[in-house]
């Protein structure tokens, strides 16, 4: 069970996810494959793309995006809120699972669904639809932003108490070079001079 990683020997780990996002998803998968390899006391936060993108200008499909992402992200703060951060250590790989790669974006569906998978009660589906859990997610959004950067986003990962955004990936890797990846980020990280390190994305996501 992922849970059972949160009270693991080693680097503590936090990784800070929105359910909707495919990137934080493949972040999410490539922990976990470190966590498999190598002992990580590894844990989930939830942090909002909605809450985020609140008030930007943003293009069409992408205001679409982020209007619908409130509800995922709601239910898993009320997870956490009513469950601890346990809960959403079951209930964020549920959904992960069919939102991205089952493809399945009916999240009317999905959330009872991942709910029942994640052995939650069915109620939690309705803080899709209410604001009254906003506050507690906005409240985790806020910390990992002060630990980033407020024009960063999701993934956020903490290492060694070193945040940083990202490493933003379009697929997940395995064995030695999810191992070389995890020790060349904690490497970065610790380092006080560094602040960014990226490439032009070519690659289609994969999920596999």
């Amino acid at each position: 069970m992922e849970d059972n990683f949160a009270d693991a020997p080693g680097p503590v780990v936090a990784a800070y996810v929105d359910p909707s996002c495919p990137f934080a998803w493949i972040t999410s998968r490539w922990l976990m494959e470190v966590a498999r390899l190598r002992p990580i006391a590894l844990r989930f936060e939830v942090m909002s793309l909605a809450v985020i993108n609140e008030h930007r200008d943003l293009e069409p499909w992408y205001r679409e995006f982020n209007d619908r992402a409130w509800g995922p992200a709601r239910v898993c703060a009320a997870a956490v809120a009513q469950h601890g951060t346990a809960a959403l250590a079951r209930l964020y790989p549920a959904l992960g699972r069919r939102i991205h790669d089952e493809k399945n974006k009916d999240f009317e569906t999905v959330i009872p669904a991942a709910l029942a998978e994640a052995g939650l009660p069915a109620e939690l589906a309705d803080a899709a639809h209410r604001n009254d859990i906003d506050p507690q997610m906005r409240a985790s959004t806020a910390r990992a932003q002060q630990l980033v950067g407020e024009d960063l986003g999701t993934p956020t990962v903490i290492v060694d108490d070193v945040a940083f955004f990202g490493p933003v990936l379009t697929s997940i890797p395995r064995g030695d070079e999810a191992l070389r990846l995890f020790d060349g980020a904690r490497l970065l990280a610790g380092c006080r001079a560094f602040t960014e390190l990226k490439r032009a994305r070519t690659d289609g996501l994969s999920f596999a």
